[in-house]
Order: C-alpha cells, then structure tokens, then sequence
C-alpha cells in the first residue's frame, strides 16, 4: 500500500467491459513528507476520492482487484482509502 495525492481524472470512453461505471483517476505517489516520487499511476478508485486529496493505493494486481471485487479485471492499482492526516516521528 502507498500513500499518494489525485493529480486528475481520466476518461475512456471505450474499455474492457469489467470496467465499465470504473472511475478512473491519475495519482502521484508521494512521500511521507508529501514530495512526488517515482511516476504517477492510473488507479480505479472504489471510495470516491477527487483532485487534491491524499489517498491510499493498492498497487499489485491481485490485492488491487480484489479491493474492487474485479478479480477477472485488468487492475494495476485500487484508490482504497483517503487519508485523513499522516502522523509520525523521523
């Protein structure tokens, strides 16, 4: 699991039928002091999360498909939480 922050949506008017209703969004993972690292990813959200928020991803596809209930779907990556405040001690 990864803590990363929605950077935008992403429309498809055409996928795989699994997929169809999916909310598709683009998410860049961060860091725990909130800087971006590595690439950003297409996740499906399942919680409803929107632009701006930090939010927790599933990122294999096995655990990612069965946060969805897609098992038989191609999902890299899940949206399965917002985060609401991230607390710790360096």
């Amino acid at each position: 699991m990864q803590i990363a922050r929605v950077i935008g949506p992403v429309v498809s008017t055409q996928k795989n039928r699994k997929l169809e209703g999916a909310k598709l969004l683009l998410v860049q993972p961060l860091t725990l002091d909130d800087r971006p690292r590595g690439v950003a990813l297409l996740a499906i959200d399942s919680v409803g999360a929107g632009v701006g928020e930090k939010v927790l991803v599933v990122i294999e596809g096995k655990a990612a498909g069965q946060a969805l209930g897609r098992t038989a779907a191609a999902v890299d990556a899940a949206i399965i939480g917002i985060v609401d405040a991230v607390e710790y001690e360096a």
